[in-house]
Protein backbone atom coordinates (compact mmCIF):
# COMPACT_ATOMS: atom_id res chain seq x y z
CA UNK A 1 0.00 0.00 0.00
CA UNK A 2 1.15 3.51 -0.77
CA UNK A 3 0.32 6.41 1.55
CA UNK A 4 -0.85 9.11 -0.83
CA UNK A 5 -1.95 11.62 1.82
CA UNK A 6 -1.96 11.77 5.59
CA UNK A 7 -0.23 9.55 8.08
CA UNK A 8 -1.05 5.88 8.68
CA UNK A 9 0.11 3.38 11.27
CA UNK A 10 -0.13 -0.35 11.79
CA UNK A 11 -1.03 -1.33 15.35
CA UNK A 12 -0.93 -4.81 16.82
CA UNK A 13 -2.97 -5.69 19.88
CA UNK A 14 -3.11 -9.26 21.08
CA UNK A 15 -6.21 -10.49 22.85
CA UNK A 16 -4.14 -11.71 25.83
CA UNK A 17 -2.45 -8.32 26.39
CA UNK A 18 -3.55 -4.93 27.66
CA UNK A 19 -0.93 -3.18 25.55
CA UNK A 20 -0.76 -2.47 21.87
CA UNK A 21 2.29 -1.57 19.79
CA UNK A 22 2.60 0.40 16.59
CA UNK A 23 4.66 -1.79 14.30
CA UNK A 24 5.04 0.64 11.40
CA UNK A 25 4.18 4.23 10.55
CA UNK A 26 4.18 5.97 7.19
CA UNK A 27 3.57 9.43 5.81
CA UNK A 28 2.98 10.66 2.26
CA UNK A 29 4.94 8.77 -0.40
CA UNK A 30 5.84 5.90 1.92
CA UNK A 31 4.99 2.24 1.43
CA UNK A 32 3.27 0.03 3.99
CA UNK A 33 2.78 -3.69 3.81
CA UNK A 34 -0.84 -4.75 4.33
CA UNK A 35 -1.80 -5.60 7.92
CA UNK A 36 -1.15 -9.15 9.05
CA UNK A 37 -3.24 -11.11 11.53
CA UNK A 38 -3.80 -9.10 14.73
CA UNK A 39 -2.67 -5.83 13.08
CA UNK A 40 -5.01 -2.95 12.39
CA UNK A 41 -4.38 -0.10 9.96
CA UNK A 42 -5.52 3.37 10.91
CA UNK A 43 -4.79 6.98 10.09
CA UNK A 44 -3.65 9.53 12.65
CA UNK A 45 -5.16 12.17 10.39
CA UNK A 46 -7.44 11.97 7.35
CA UNK A 47 -5.42 9.75 5.04
CA UNK A 48 -5.64 8.23 1.60
CA UNK A 49 -3.87 4.98 0.82
CA UNK A 50 -3.57 3.29 -2.54
CA UNK A 51 -3.68 -0.49 -2.56
CA UNK A 52 -1.32 -2.04 -5.09
CA UNK A 53 -2.74 -5.31 -6.39
CA UNK A 54 -0.47 -8.27 -7.09
CA UNK A 55 -1.09 -7.77 -10.82
CA UNK A 56 -0.21 -4.06 -10.65
CA UNK A 57 2.90 -4.85 -8.62
CA UNK A 58 4.05 -7.37 -11.23
CA UNK A 59 3.57 -4.77 -13.94
CA UNK A 60 5.37 -2.06 -11.96
CA UNK A 61 8.32 -4.37 -11.40
CA UNK A 62 8.81 -4.67 -15.17
CA UNK A 63 9.46 -0.90 -15.35
CA UNK A 64 13.01 -0.17 -14.15
CA UNK A 65 12.25 3.30 -12.77
CA UNK A 66 9.13 2.07 -10.91
CA UNK A 67 10.95 -1.00 -9.59
CA UNK A 68 13.82 1.21 -8.38
CA UNK A 69 11.38 3.57 -6.62
CA UNK A 70 9.55 0.68 -4.93
CA UNK A 71 12.86 -0.78 -3.77
CA UNK A 72 13.92 2.61 -2.39
CA UNK A 73 10.65 2.92 -0.49
CA UNK A 74 10.87 -0.60 0.92
CA UNK A 75 14.47 0.05 1.96
CA UNK A 76 13.39 3.30 3.66
CA UNK A 77 10.61 1.49 5.52
CA UNK A 78 13.00 -1.29 6.58
CA UNK A 79 15.56 1.28 7.76
CA UNK A 80 12.88 3.14 9.70
CA UNK A 81 11.78 -0.09 11.38
CA UNK A 82 15.36 -1.08 12.21
CA UNK A 83 15.90 2.30 13.86
CA UNK A 84 12.66 1.94 15.81
CA UNK A 85 13.68 -1.52 17.04
CA UNK A 86 17.11 -0.16 17.96
CA UNK A 87 15.41 2.37 20.25
CA UNK A 88 14.32 -0.53 22.47
CA UNK A 89 17.96 -1.14 23.45
CA UNK A 90 17.82 1.86 25.77
CA UNK A 91 15.93 0.97 28.92
CA UNK A 92 15.45 4.62 29.89
CA UNK A 93 12.06 5.69 28.62
CA UNK A 94 13.12 9.34 28.41
CA UNK A 95 15.77 8.36 25.88
CA UNK A 96 13.31 6.19 23.92
CA UNK A 97 10.91 9.13 23.65
CA UNK A 98 13.72 11.51 22.65
CA UNK A 99 14.99 9.13 19.96
CA UNK A 100 11.50 8.53 18.56
CA UNK A 101 10.85 12.28 18.33
CA UNK A 102 14.19 12.70 16.54
CA UNK A 103 13.26 9.92 14.09
CA UNK A 104 9.84 11.44 13.41
CA UNK A 105 11.43 14.86 12.91
CA UNK A 106 13.95 13.45 10.42
CA UNK A 107 11.30 11.59 8.48
CA UNK A 108 8.32 13.95 8.63
CA UNK A 109 9.43 17.21 10.24
CA UNK A 110 9.18 20.68 8.79
CA UNK A 111 11.97 23.08 9.57
CA UNK A 112 10.86 26.47 10.80
CA UNK A 113 12.42 29.46 12.49
CA UNK A 114 11.44 28.07 15.90
CA UNK A 115 12.55 24.46 15.49
CA UNK A 116 11.35 21.38 13.65
CA UNK A 117 7.62 20.75 13.71
CA UNK A 118 6.29 17.21 13.51
CA UNK A 119 3.28 17.86 11.31
CA UNK A 120 0.82 15.21 12.40
CA UNK A 121 -0.88 14.71 15.76
CA UNK A 122 1.04 12.39 18.04
CA UNK A 123 -0.84 11.71 21.25
CA UNK A 124 0.93 10.40 24.33
CA UNK A 125 -0.85 7.08 23.74
CA UNK A 126 0.37 6.82 20.14
CA UNK A 127 3.91 7.76 21.14
CA UNK A 128 3.76 5.13 23.90
CA UNK A 129 2.66 2.52 21.37
CA UNK A 130 5.55 3.52 19.11
CA UNK A 131 8.15 2.94 21.82
CA UNK A 132 6.57 0.07 23.76
CA UNK A 133 5.84 2.02 26.90
CA UNK A 134 2.86 3.18 28.92
CA UNK A 135 1.10 6.48 28.27
CA UNK A 136 1.87 7.67 31.81
CA UNK A 137 5.59 6.98 31.37
CA UNK A 138 5.61 8.88 28.07
CA UNK A 139 3.82 11.82 29.69
CA UNK A 140 6.50 12.01 32.40
CA UNK A 141 9.28 11.74 29.80
CA UNK A 142 7.73 14.48 27.64
CA UNK A 143 7.35 16.73 30.69
CA UNK A 144 11.07 16.27 31.40
CA UNK A 145 12.03 16.88 27.75
CA UNK A 146 9.96 20.08 27.81
CA UNK A 147 11.74 21.20 31.02
CA UNK A 148 15.06 20.56 29.27
CA UNK A 149 13.86 22.70 26.31
CA UNK A 150 14.24 19.83 23.84
CA UNK A 151 10.59 19.78 22.76
CA UNK A 152 7.52 21.98 22.95
CA UNK A 153 3.93 20.94 22.43
CA UNK A 154 1.56 23.10 20.45
CA UNK A 155 -1.94 21.70 20.36
CA UNK A 156 -1.64 18.14 19.08
CA UNK A 157 1.77 18.54 17.45
CA UNK A 158 5.33 18.71 18.74
CA UNK A 159 8.17 21.01 17.86
CA UNK A 160 11.78 20.01 18.52
CA UNK A 161 13.66 23.02 19.80
CA UNK A 162 16.90 22.11 18.07
CA UNK A 163 18.28 22.83 14.62
CA UNK A 164 17.92 20.60 11.59
CA UNK A 165 21.67 20.00 11.72
CA UNK A 166 21.39 18.69 15.28
CA UNK A 167 18.59 16.33 14.23
CA UNK A 168 20.71 14.98 11.38
CA UNK A 169 23.79 14.75 13.61
CA UNK A 170 21.85 12.50 15.99
CA UNK A 171 20.78 10.07 13.23
CA UNK A 172 21.86 6.47 13.79
CA UNK A 173 24.89 5.32 11.84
Amino acid sequence: MLVDEGFAVLRIARADSTRSVITCEAGPGRVLLPPVEEEVLFGLVDSRLVAISDEALEELLTLPSAARRLLEQMAATLGQNQEAIGNFVDTRHLERVRRKLLQLARLYGRVGHDGIRIDFPVSHTVLAEMIGSSRETVTRALDELQRRRFVARRGHTYRLLISAEEVLDQAPD
